[in-house]
């Protein structure tokens, strides 16, 4: 398949196979595809945790408004933003591009200083905020992954952020979730896989000039 035949398979995926497993392999490319993620600045404030323990994603249910599909599911993928940002966040950047790139600070501490500014001028509100639609960006890019690998999702925004935090202990790690899409292989009963995709023409979603 094609790349569009690819994203015409997906669909949010509301029945798994609870017996379908995905290979090592496949984790790991939906790990490196989360990391390869283009983030504003190259600045990851996010991170995502990679659900594989039935017992814990069984305590999930009833704080995902009751979705199966976080138990059923192969692994269940959690995204999340750092609850601040901070200087020393910056500097983290900056000391990896030199590294990786040899880059003299000569160059780089004016785009440094100018980062940290941005943040400081900020409020932790506007932080969180600034990091969650970097969180949207790693979710897009994980459902194309996800489609092109053939690896049935289902992104979710229906549930209880403060539970999740308080069950994977996320403040103790100055983290914050805010998606979580199960993945896996769907279910040969889910009838929503071969429901007819339902969007606007290509007319009237984009415009040219």
């Amino acid at each position: 398949m094609n790349v569009i035949e690819h994203l015409k398979w997906r669909y949010a995926t509301k029945k798994f196979d609870a017996n379908k497993h995905l290979s090592p392999q496949k984790v790991q490319i939906i790990k490196e595809a989360f990391n390869l993620t283009a983030t504003s600045f190259g600045l990851q404030t996010i991170s995502m945790l990679v659900v594989a323990d039935k017992d814990i994603r069984k305590n999930l249910i009833e704080h995902s408004y009751g979705q199966r599909q976080v138990l059923e599911a192969s692994h269940l993928l959690v995204l999340c933003i750092q609850d601040n940002i901070t200087d020393t966040d910056v500097d983290d950047l900056f000391d990896n591009i030199q590294d990786k790139r040899h880059t003299s600070n000569t160059i780089l501490d004016p785009y440094r200083d100018d980062l940290k500014r941005m943040m400081q001028q900020m409020s932790v509100q506007e932080r969180q905020e600034w990091s969650t639609k970097q969180a949207y960006i790693a979710l897009g890019n994980l459902m194309t992954v996800c489609a092109i690998e053939q690896i049935d999702a289902c992104p979710m925004e229906g549930f209880f952020a403060t539970k999740y935090d308080d069950i994977f202990q996320l403040k103790d790690k100055g983290l914050k979730s805010v998606l979580v899409m199960p993945i896996g292989y769907r279910a040969e009963d889910d009838m929503f896989a071969d429901f007819k995709k339902v969007r606007k023409t290509i007319a009237e979603s984009t415009i040219e000039l």
